[in-house]
């Protein structure tokens, strides 16, 4: 026999495996997690035997600390290894798996996503990011010249760019107000939006948890004044879904956009957008689509040919997202963030940009005075072998930290001294 034929020969062997590598991987963690089944959140904050077994599935980088992972989470080995098999099974069956197949396997991740989420399938699409999901609502209203739309000088650069080409195509005025980085109460943030609302207001944009920061917004108050005021709110929920243990319809938000590669470890390109049921004839498809009814949610869907592999692979994401737990999850990683961000504050020439408490979960912001953003990540990881990211946008100066499960308080003792190092300098 051949090189090349046993080659090929393993390689089938392999492939042949791999429908049986995700489900026994799940069921063989689930078994290991039974002892913990009682663990409350708060306990389970703490309890590092636990978060050693979800360690063990992430791929951990090796010969750098990781606390970059709001820009896309890795996923953990039972949900890469079910995103694998199916690959497998669609490149085996392709369009027969398309033509076939796809409806009913997409209908049933729809509702697996909708049960996570809280809300109707008729409310909901599947997209790919956060950026599509309120891209779609953005370009989808119909503005008037002279129309406004409020949103906050922290928001995510893309949404506040395609308000901006609304504006340069439409004549949409976009209102920017500044939110403070160090709020004393929840109506102090409300009433900067409700200074901004006039009566040519179109629409207003709230992050749920600002990305550069990790400043968890209340929502729901903004919602509840706007809507007082007959204006509808976009929600980006890009970093809070699947960190912090909520439900979509407690935000009381009329549309709302997640990325599920971030927190729910999704394959890279999988997203949601949920728009309420009254609000749906209000926005049209981005592409184009006239076979559905105007308040049909599956006018939103049309997107042509996609890599439907990594959709299926959101049931499996879920899956493992429940077994860790929703409520020990957020419990943890609020944990991780107040660990090192509680050490750093008597650091002389150190500062947070991301406020106390409930206000924040896993995502905090830190400086050091004299460095630039740019000075500071790169010094931490040329010297020190962490890895953040550097933030320069409006009032916040600095790195943002973003840990995630697989994240031992050693890294973060890391990060600490790190810090404490350059700001000696």
């Amino acid at each position: 026999m051949t090189t090349t034929r046993r080659r090929f020969l393993g390689m089938a062997a392999a492939a042949a495996a791999v429908p049986l590598l995700g489900p026994r991987t799940l069921d063989a963690m689930e078994r290991r997690l039974e002892p913990f089944a009682g663990l409350s959140p708060q306990g389970a904050a703490t309890e590092q035997a636990f978060w050693d077994q979800i360690r063990g599935v992430f791929p951990v980088p090796t010969g750098y600390v990781h606390l970059e992972n709001g820009f896309s989470s890795p996923q953990p080995t039972p949900t890469f290894e079910a995103f694998t098999r199916h690959t497998q099974d669609i490149n085996s069956n392709l369009s027969f798996f398309m033509r076939r197949r796809q409806a009913a396997e997409v209908a049933a991740v729809k509702k697996d996503l909708a049960e996570l989420a809280g809300v109707p399938e008729d409310e909901l699409v599947i997209t790919r990011n956060t950026t599509e999901s309120l891209g779609t609502v953005i370009h989808g209203l119909t503005y008037a010249p002279g129309d406004e739309a409020v949103m906050c000088d922290q928001d995510y650069g893309s949404m506040l760019e395609q308000f901006r080409q609304e504006g340069q195509r439409h004549g949409l005025k976009c209102i920017e107000v500044d939110v403070p980085l160090h709020p004393k109460s929840d109506d102090e943030l409300v009433d900067v939006y409700a200074r901004a609302i006039t009566s040519r207001t179109k629409v207003i944009l709230v992050s749920h948890m600002i990305n550069i920061t990790g400043h968890i917004m209340p929502v729901k108050k903004i919602a509840a004044m706007a809507h007082a005021r007959g204006v509808p709110v976009i929600v980006d929920a890009a970093h809070s879904f699947a960190q912090v243990n909520y439900k979509i319809p407690d935000l009381d938000g009329d549309f709302l956009g997640v990325s599920l590669h971030k927190w729910l470890c999704t394959p890279l390109g999988a997203g949601l957008l949920h728009v309420r049921k009254d609000k749906i004839q209000d926005v049209w498809p981005l592409f184009g689509d006239t076979s559905r009814p105007a308040d049909d949610i599956r006018k939103l869907e049309r997107s042509g040919t996609k890599p439907i592999w990594t959709v299926l692979a959101i049931s499996d994401a879920i899956r493992f997202h429940k077994m860790v737990g929703p409520a020990r999850k957020e419990a943890r990683l609020r944990y991780l963030q107040q660990y090192w961000t509680d050490k750093v504050r008597s650091i002389p020439k150190v500062y947070l940009n991301t406020p106390t408490g409930n206000r924040a979960c896993a995502i905090a912001n830190v400086g050091v005075t004299g460095l630039t953003p740019q000075q500071l990540a790169t010094t931490l990881f040329d010297r020190h072998r962490v890895f953040t990211v550097a933030i320069d946008t409006g009032p916040v100066k600095g790195v943002r930290v973003t840990p995630q499960l697989f994240t031992t308080t050693a890294d973060l003792d890391a990060l600490v001294t790190a810090l404490g190092a350059i700001a000696r300098e």
